[in-house]
């Protein structure tokens, strides 16, 4: 029985619906803060809202990261660039940061990390832009996403493979047959054109280079990123519950939620944004989880009061509720629990990232 978790989303549920003040994040609240104010705090804004010259100049801080070279190459074979290095960590990780509590905040800090990389290393002058996809999740809407632009944005889809069931081509494949694909070929559109990922996909970080995938399914799209769906998440009582609402049900497709759709909705069966480890060979990774992180940082203002602290969930890999493969022990998370970065600096807690205005943070989304 889980029946806490039930009395928690019921006591949130009635506190947030009575008066609770969401966080303010300009003006005497951040005054009060020795490094991060409201004059100094950073705006990540959605890629629409960049001019065309801000989008080219993230574009071109992208391709900056991927002509530096490695500094984990050592560690990782498949390690070439410093932008690699990024996806090497993120496949190092994934077993430990999916399906569980971690996911959030992991991915906050590493945005984070991503986000720093690229003003430090290539004089990045701006910040990680987000997605609005709730403008962009209709079978009609999503192909002509300014994110796929292909001049100011990330290029479009692959061509169109009809049969993918060769898993001696195609070995790690989402399980389950997604519905509506319409790709699977080789990105040759936009900047990021016959690009080479050099690992994945899968959990390796062995030097295995292929071309980047994408395998559209607006269909997926709209089921999964659907305005109820945003809903759901954006009321949940809890984090518990918020939890579930982004990550899902299950690991069929009637499961799937919002991360699954943003992934699988753009990777398909067999792209690069389908696979857990390697994900951010492809570069709209930083994208999809700008949204997510946005996503959360939205809920948590709406009742700040009570959620500033509303962490819970299982540490483990597909503990309940993730036991989408059968059930198996699990420890509950706290605000205490360390995230690891290999060779990206010192571990986090998560009570350290919750909160995006803190000085070791200092953003804010518009």
């Amino acid at each position: 029985m889980h029946l806490p978790q039930v009395l928690s989303s019921a006591i949130l549920l009635i506190a947030c619906a009575t008066g609770a003040v969401a966080a303010p994040l300009e003006g005497a609240a951040l005054e009060q803060r020795t490094t991060c104010t409201s004059k100094n705090i950073a705006v990540r804004r959605e890629w629409r809202a960049l001019s065309k010259a801000e989008r080219l100049a993230y574009i071109a801080a992208i391709k900056c990261m991927m002509g530096k070279p490695s500094k984990n190459g050592g560690i990782y074979a498949g390690a070439k660039s410093r932008y690699d290095d990024f996806q090497a960590l993120h496949i190092v990780a994934t077993p430990f940061v999916h399906f569980n509590a971690p996911f959030f905040a992991w991915h906050r800090w590493l945005l984070k990390l991503w986000e720093t990389d690229l003003q430090t290393t290539c004089g990045y002058t701006g910040t990680q832009p987000y997605w609005d996809f709730s403008l962009d999740n209709t079978i009609d809407s999503y192909p002509k996403s300014p994110l796929f632009d292909t001049v100011y944005g990330f290029g479009g889809n692959g061509e169109y493979i009809a049969d993918v069931s060769d898993l001696t081509q195609w070995p790690n494949q989402i399980p389950v047959p997604i519905p509506g694909r319409t790709g699977g070929g080789c990105v040759t559109t936009g900047p990021f054109a016959n690009l080479s990922v050099p690992m994945g996909t899968g959990g390796s970080t062995a030097y295995t280079p292929h071309c980047l995938r994408r395998d559209w399914s607006p269909q997926l799209v709209s089921q999964t990123m659907s305005a109820k769906n945003i809903s759901d998440a954006l009321n949940s009582a809890n984090f518990f519950e918020f939890n579930i609402n982004m990550q899902g049900k299950s690991m069929t497709v009637p499961g799937m939620n919002i991360h699954a759709g943003l992934h699988i909705g753009m990777g398909g069966q067999i792209g690069e944004n389908s696979d857990m480890y390697s994900s951010p060979g492809d570069p709209t990774f930083w994208f999809i989880h700008g949204a997510i992180d946005q996503m959360w940082d939205k809920w948590q203002r709406a009742c700040w009061s009570e959620r500033k602290l509303d962490y819970s969930g299982p540490v483990e890999m597909f503990g309940y509720p993730f036991n989408f493969i059968g059930d198996f022990p699990y420890t509950n998370v706290t605000l205490d629990h360390q995230l690891n970065y290999p060779n990206f600096g010192a571990n986090v807690t998560i009570r350290d990232v919750m909160d995006t205005a803190a000085d070791n943070l200092c953003y804010r989304y518009v």
